[in-house]
């Protein structure tokens, strides 16, 4: 659980505590087929993404449940793979999982000496000789890093963001990457276009319920830029989800002989 306090003279009214309980109940794509987060045809195109070594962002406003499907994700990757992940806080949970190094930010000492930052854990985390890296959240400087991981042969990396919206991914991603290294917007754009494959958005409703809403597929624009491909689209009207256009993905994997055509086709007839 993460706790924050704060007292006088930050807090004005007198001390103030706030709690963040992680639900251990919530460990699998399944799980959330269960609570009506996603349906079984998006968590399968989900866990097809995985298997297949998408690298994947999972984007979302506070409390949205990235985190939570950030693990349910995890569940999906082969026991046999290598995982590395890097926190600001420990929240993710690997359990069945029997190579992984967990590594987690710490803050300097009262001296102001002894910091170590997520930047820091992404570039040393490149020496351990890992199948997938796992940023918990990218929030600044460490974006660029993780772009060029990505960028390096390490497929199949996940992390989470801030973003109320789809659109907005990529204009953050843009800017966290110019704190760590002061390129061209371009040049940004064309490391977040070969680098991330994936854009899932997890969604926290009024009435308390958080559903996994789009998924867009990463690609070049034709000057050079990002374009978002929508794929998944959510109807906040109906509660329903479409599926607007087949991912690329499938096709080049089956292409591959990572998918079965006749699988990826009988999906295809599960989502209507």
């Amino acid at each position: 659980d993460r706790v924050n306090a704060v007292a006088a003279p930050i807090a004005i009214d007198g001390p103030a505590v706030t709690i963040r309980k992680f639900s251990s109940r919530i460990t699998s794509l399944e799980r959330l087929v269960e609570l009506g987060s996603v349906p079984p045809w998006y968590a399968q195109l989900l866990t097809w993404a995985v298997r297949t070594r998408q690298d994947i962002a999972v984007a979302g406003g506070t409390g949205s449940g990235k985190t939570t499907l950030l693990n349910a994700l995890s569940c999906e990757i082969d026991p046999r793979e290598r995982i590395v992940t890097i926190e600001d806080s420990a929240e993710l949970r690997f359990d069945s999982h029997p190579n992984v190094v967990r590594l987690e930010a710490r803050d300097a000492s009262i001296e102001g000496t002894g910091a170590v930052t997520i930047r820091d854990l992404v570039k040393n985390a490149l020496r351990m000789r890992p199948d997938r890296i796992v940023v918990g959240e990218v929030r600044g400087e460490e974006a660029i890093d993780m772009l060029q991981a990505m960028n390096t042969g390490h497929d199949g990396s996940l992390t989470t963001m801030h973003a109320g919206e789809t659109e907005e991914v990529v204009p953050r991603l843009v800017l966290m990457s110019r704190f760590g290294m002061d390129l061209p917007t371009q040049i940004i754009e064309q490391q977040i276009a070969s680098a991330l494959d994936l854009v899932v958005m997890s969604h926290r409703f009024a009435d308390g319920t958080r559903r996994i809403t789009s998924l867009s597929e990463v690609g070049s624009g034709a000057s050079g830029g990002v374009e978002l491909h929508e794929c998944v689209r959510f109807d906040e009207a109906t509660l329903s989800w479409e599926l607007v256009s087949e991912p690329m993905f499938l096709d080049r994997s089956v292409r591959e002989g990572h998918l079965d055509s006749g699988e990826v086709r009988q999906w295809m007839q599960s989502c209507s």
